[in-house]
């Protein structure tokens, strides 16, 4: 059979996305503090658009230009000449004499190092003591390499014998200067491990060869599951000496780089508010700090103008026309969407709003989409990064949104409800004899809720709650 080539038409339908609806799409997930940076920007790149909240001071107290007139001048004489006998050398040393004396000079303002905050790292710290100490360069060429492959916690991660090769220093040199940066401030830094962290704080506060150090070499598996009769009878001592071993090596810091964390803290920023007015719950959206957008009348009369306009100019500004328009009706349909998402969940998770956590009921994607005719991707969208400030606290919108686990009697209840009685029956328990997880699930199926033990394992590992033989505290 012979190969030819031939021409065909064929039908088909193609979903294609305009760059219009891309933007749509992008602005309903953008958080609100993404969504203040696009309009900014879009304000900055398009001069179509304008914020009709920018007011000039003038407008903003009542000014009117039309309504003002120019003061009564005297009219200059042009015969008026300058004097002679004007002593222009005391005049000028007056003039520089009282510019010198003015309140406004720079060196009576305050620094800008003094109104601005800093806080400092713990690389920076560590490096302005390597530099005020008495070491010799050797040490201090050492100790930079060490300073600058530290986490944030404050451990060292790199080998010896990989900072050995980098530097080209024997072993003795770099554990030297291991030794010397571990006794900075704070002591313990550069560890390489927790038993080396908490031997170093207990040999600094002058407890060598004590119960600490002896519990900190050879005990820290027993430590950590808490097992202080195993202690005390390997050491053979009374418990209540381990007890007091114990309380010390708890005052000390595992993390020595936890205090210089310069980390920011984030303030969330509500999308919309919900508040419950005597029976009934208001929804409002969060448009504070947004601008308003609108369309600068000048361009618009431009094109209506019948002047001459060039080619060039009219598409560049229909463009921008076009591109502020849409953006304008995204930001509308976007604020419309999340309000009408808010109000679904509202009416799904009323007993939340009244009762609190407890009483999450079991919601999905799909159960919102169906009640306000919408597909669930675009819920999704819509709950990305969005947070809510309701009488039980501020949430994200996804919070709402949880798996269902199945009641005795055949109802059920939300993966949160379930969490939040685990972290219950925890706070409830005694210290000395801890719930374990086969309890937890039995106090649960008391409480019409039927979970099994893997699934109670589960969520108390997400709640960072410790298993009871690590909580257990028997004294």
């Amino acid at each position: 059979m012979a190969l030819q080539l031939k021409q065909s038409l064929t039908l088909a339908q193609q979903l294609i996305m305009t760059p219009q609806l891309q933007q749509a799409i992008k602005l309903l997930q953008l958080s609100r503090l993404e969504l203040l940076e696009t309009v900014h920007t879009e304000l900055e790149t398009n001069p179509v658009l304008e914020d009709s909240h920018v007011e000039t001071a003038d407008e903003e107290k009542g000014f009117d230009p039309a309504e003002q007139t120019e003061p009564t001048l005297a009219e200059v004489d042009s015969r008026e000449k300058i004097r002679e006998d004007l002593d222009w050398e005391h005049y000028l040393s007056e003039y520089n004499k009282g510019w010198a004396e003015s309140p406004y000079e720079p060196k009576d303002a305050p620094s800008f190092e003094s109104v601005t905050s800093s806080k400092t790292s713990l690389h920076s710290h560590l490096m302005w003591q390597l530099n005020m100490s008495k070491a010799e360069e050797l040490q201090k060429e050492v100790g930079v390499h060490i300073i600058g492959n530290l986490d944030e916690d404050g451990y060292l991660k790199m080998p010896v014998e990989e900072i050995c090769q980098i530097t080209g220093r024997t072993e003795d040199e770099v554990l030297e200067a291991l030794v010397l940066i571990q006794n900075f401030d704070p002591v313990g830094v550069a560890s390489r491990d927790t038993r080396e962290c908490l031997l170093i704080q207990a040999r600094y506060q002058g407890l060598t060869g004590t119960i600490v150090e002896e519990i900190i070499m050879h005990h820290m598996d027993k430590l950590e599951s808490r097992r202080y009769d195993l202690i005390a009878k390997s050491m053979s001592i009374p418990v209540e000496e381990v007890l007091e071993a114990v309380s010390v090596i708890t005052s000390f810091e595992p993390k020595p780089g936890r205090q210089y964390d310069d980390e920011e803290t984030v303030y969330i920023s509500p999308d919309i508010y919900v508040f419950k007015v005597g029976d009934e719950y208001e929804i409002s959206l969060n448009e504070d700090g947004l601008p308003k957008l609108k369309i600068n009348s000048y361009y618009k009369d431009i094109l209506n103008s019948r002047g001459p306009i060039e080619d060039g100019t009219k598409q560049y500004i229909q463009d921008k026309l076009k591109s502020a328009a849409w953006l304008i009706k995204s930001i509308h349909q976007r604020q419309r969407t999340i309000y009408r998402v808010t109000t679904s969940i509202v009416k799904f998770q009323r007993d939340f709003l009244d009762r609190g956590i407890t009483h999450l009921k079991p919601l999905v994607l799909r159960d919102v989409a169906e009640d306000i005719q919408m597909h669930e991707s675009t819920i999704s969208r819509v709950t990305t990064n969005k947070y809510v400030h309701t009488p039980q606290g501020v949430f994200e919108l996804k919070y709402f949104f949880n798996s269902a686990i199945q009641c005795v009697d055949g109802e059920s209840v939300s993966s949160e409800t379930v969490k939040e009685h685990i972290k219950n029956i925890v706070k409830s328990e005694k210290k000395a004899r801890p719930f374990s997880d086969q309890e937890i699930a039995q106090m649960l199926k008391s409480r019409n809720i039927d979970v099994a033990r893997r699934t109670v394992a589960k969520y108390r590992e997400a709640l960072g709650i410790l298993p009871s033989r690590k909580r257990k505290n028997p004294y």
